[in-house]
């Protein structure tokens, strides 16, 4: 075997699953949680496979084990992690221990589907759970010394499901001041959908493409009434207009960017300018867009102020008619459902993990929103994690690794003499 430790890492995300062994530095694998079917097509492509260059993912069928956050298909998933552990890991499970991060405030009978998934169908000799937010404060922690001092930090997850705000203390997560939003990466990538497919071109059925098309080309707004403004201006002064060329399966079988250069113009705006325009000359008016659409070819789109509204939606999902409270409101009211000793020093420990954190600009506009909302003798310093998608998966690497890893699992011996409830007692914190 490879790696560091007998120890299977694997956090099972709802986008991206993440496996490797404890002790490594990266996973081995960084794969999507799904299965896929090329149209007319009977073979269902699993994990890396719709990864291949070779692979053109337009209007591809996708089947995913995890809903909401939470394991719902156990067959996929057995697929999944079928193909992830025998063929990427190349591991025998019977000879291997596994440390699982599984979501928060996960139900009892999806736990038992789970420990029935590692136990009886892989057969793995021994079983660890945790939780994403405490594993991120374990690495962190591992890291920054003041963090290690301080014992505790606000673990601001933005996943594919979920955003959750976590206070985490001496590396337990504080369950009862967890505060979730019922966004993630998953609804704006559904939104982005949504806006194309009225504006431009039906892409309902291309989650994968436009998933590449939101990572690559959105990013968040400093100054969102000023951009979109800059947004109504013709396609010369936009800053913000760029295409995505969606693939052939021909000459392209990946979509991509059609213009780098173009999709970086906005990076020059100063974040403090002036609004352009606000007493506009006939000059100033001739800037804007004469409503004649560009040549555009079939299969291309182009986006403008859809690339920071979609973003947005983490900020202000009342724009959208969504009830619920903005990322900077999710936070405070998670520290302020802490001891109020704790939460000056939880405000100065804000740690950002998870692949939505990834859009350009959002720790500032993080810092701007939160401000405001906090006390002024309290300090407002954020965390951005060097690569916020591995984070959960390098804290579980750290935990995994140490000597005393295995007295926190359950064996599959006592699995089978106390079951799945008993069992899972031993995680209760």
């Amino acid at each position: 075997m490879t790696g560091g430790s007998g120890v299977v890492v694997l956090d099972n995300g709802g986008g991206l699953l993440k496996a490797g062994f404890g002790g490594d530095m990266n996973p081995i694998a960084v794969v999507p949680n799904c299965m896929g079917k090329l149209p007319g097509s009977k073979k269902w492509l699993v994990a890396d496979q719709l990864q291949a260059q070779d692979v053109d993912v337009t209007g591809m069928t996708l089947k995913r084990p995890i809903d909401r956050g939470y394991l719902i298909n156990t067959e996929v998933q057995r697929e999944v992690w079928e193909r992830v552990l025998r063929n990427l890991l190349q591991v025998d499970p019977t000879n291997s221990s596994l440390l699982l991060v599984e979501s928060q405030f996960n139900p009892p009978a999806l736990q038992h589907a789970t420990d029935e998934l590692v136990f009886e169908e892989f057969g793995f000799k021994s079983l660890g759970v945790a939780d994403a937010p405490s594993l991120v404060h374990l690495y962190e922690a591992s890291r920054q010394p003041s963090l290690f001092r301080a014992q505790c930090s606000l673990v601001v997850d933005c996943g594919f499901s979920f955003t959750h705000a976590c206070p985490v203390l001496h590396n337990f997560t504080l369950n009862y001041a967890v505060r979730r939003m019922d966004l993630g990466g998953k609804a704006l990538t559904n939104y982005l959908k949504e806006l194309i497919s009225y504006r431009s071109l039906n892409v309902m059925d291309e989650t994968l493409l436009i998933d590449d098309a939101k990572e690559k080309l959105c990013f968040v707004s400093l100054d969102v009434p000023g951009d979109l403004h800059l947004a109504r201006l013709s396609s010369k002064d936009n800053p913000f207009r760029c295409s995505y060329i969606l693939p052939d399966g021909i000459t392209y079988k990946k979509g991509f960017v059609k213009d780098l250069d173009e999709a970086h113009r906005y990076c020059s705006i100063p974040a403090n300018r002036e609004l352009v325009g606000k007493d506009s000359t006939d000059s100033d008016r001739s800037k804007f867009e004469d409503r004649k659409k560009p040549e555009l070819s079939q299969n291309e789109f182009v986006l403008t102020n859809e690339r920071f509204l979609v973003p947005e939606m983490l900020f202000h999902p009342i724009d959208l008619g969504m009830n619920q409270a903005g990322i900077a409101e999710c936070i405070v009211r998670a520290i302020q459902a802490c001891h109020q000793y704790l939460q000056p020093v939880l405000f100065e420990s804000i740690i950002l993990t998870g692949g939505t954190t990834l859009f350009p600009r959002f720790k500032e506009r993080l810092e701007r929103e939160l401000r405001p909302l906090v006390p002024d003798d309290y300090q407002v310093k954020i965390i951005a994690q060097d690569d916020p998608i591995l984070g959960a998966w390098r804290g579980g690497s750290l935990l995994a690794h140490r000597p005393d890893f295995e007295l926190m699992c359950v064996t599959k011996s006592e699995y089978e003499e106390l079951g799945s409830m008993r069992c899972r007692r031993r995680f209760f914190h």
